[in-house]
């Protein structure tokens, strides 16, 4: 099972050390445009992964490299703004990073899974499958994957139940227009009841990521984590239900966009997507975000 990284920054790292420990690829290639530095972090991991009982093979590599990869996963990105507050700032120059990095994976890699990372993720998947030509299933973006997580934590500390246990997702964009679906979030079968309280957690799940940048300059345990989440899903098929960005076609009248939808992932990439009954703030709460998305979508393609 082959796994590539392109952009082995923090994020990209902490992925690749998360695979090497839970030992879910057999292969992890790391292409960066400092060849220098990804050689250091491959021969670094390769130190490390002599302690595992078994052993992973670590090598940087060049995007022709990723030919024969089960997954591949984009985190590169251009330098983050300082005192950025939208993620959308970096959508013009992420997109024409896109458009130089994707159709040479396609071409060396094209029947792997794409998986994207990179900001602002939602147009930036839908970009990747235009730039691709892959079938929606797949591409997928990381989402609100780490938003529905924290969401989920501080859910765990007012109800008192533990997060693995709670079924609560923040759904639509990645970013200001997310939204907690409280419809549909449950802990044993039992609905658990939306409050003003309950709801403003979304809030602060939101601007979680912000926070953590601002103090220490970048996001990588959480989201490095999530993506790992993912990734194993579809190399180990264990078909996990998970918030993740995917081209909408019909829900709620919403079509041509990516968005975060409940999804079954296994080793096809998307194998089912969940689409929940929301109530009627729900519904106008994710056709508000693929208005949003839309509108970035149109200003870099």
């Amino acid at each position: 099972m082959k796994v590539t990284i392109v952009g082995p920054g923090t994020v990209g790292m902490t992925l690749a050390y998360t695979l090497m420990l839970r030992r879910a690829a057999r292969e992890i290639v790391l292409v960066g445009r400092n060849r220098t530095k990804a050689e250091g972090e491959a021969l670094d991991m390769t130190h490390a992964q002599a302690f595992l009982q078994v052993p992973v093979k670590i090598r940087a590599g060049e995007i022709e490299d990723a030919a024969g990869s089960d997954v591949v996963v984009i985190c590169a990105s251009v330098p983050v703004p300082e005192g950025i507050t939208d993620r959308n700032e970096m959508a013009k120059g992420n997109a024409e990073l896109m458009r130089e990095l994707l159709p040479p994976l396609a071409a060396a890699a094209p029947d792997c899974k794409l998986v994207m990372v990179t900001n602002p993720v939602d147009p930036l998947t839908w970009l990747a499958l235009e730039l691709t030509g892959f079938p929606k299933e797949r591409v997928m973006g990381t989402g609100t994957l780490v938003d529905s997580i924290r969401f989920r934590e501080l859910l765990s500390e007012m109800l008192e139940i533990h997060p693995d246990d709670l079924r609560a997702y923040i759904l639509g964009e990645h970013g200001d227009r997310q939204f907690p679906a409280m419809s549909v979030a449950q802990a044993g079968g039992e609905k658990i009841d939306d409050t003003p309280e309950r709801r403003a957690l979304c809030d602060r799940a939101k601007s979680m990521g912000i926070e953590v940048f601002r103090k220490k300059g970048n996001t990588c345990y959480a989201i490095g984590l999530a993506t790992a989440y993912l990734v194993e899903s579809i190399l180990l098929d264990e078909r996990r239900t998970m918030p993740v960005s995917l081209r909408v076609d019909g829900y709620l009248g919403v079509s041509g966009v990516c968005l975060s939808l409940p999804a079954v992932i296994g080793k096809k990439g998307i194998e089912r997507i969940i689409q929940p009954e929301l109530n009627g703030a729900e519904q106008e709460a994710f056709r508000e975000a693929a208005k949003t998305v839309r509108s970035v979508i149109e200003a870099v393609s």
